[in-house]
């Protein structure tokens, strides 16, 4: 009697464990299109930053040429 009762305990406990790893799936999911949803965004605020970045060295750049100093080839690099 106490066979078939431990087996059937085994197979409810298997039972529970694969419908948690279901629910596991659906979060990873969930994550995943929640990090895909972000990249183009950040993607635009990167190229935003860079565009900013070199206007102002160009700006510094343009500066010091103008002026007529020798070092502006360190300036820009």
């Amino acid at each position: 009697m106490r066979r078939p009762m431990a087996a059937m305990l085994t197979l409810m406990l298997c039972a529970a464990n694969l419908y948690a790893a279901g629910n596991g799936l659906a979060g990873i999911n969930e994550a995943t299109s929640m990090m895909t949803s972000y990249f183009d965004p950040a993607t635009k605020l990167i190229y935003a930053i860079g565009a900013v970045v070199g206007l102002i060295g160009g700006v510094k750049v343009y500066g010091k040429f103008s002026s007529g100093d020798p070092d502006t080839s360190k300036t820009a690099a």
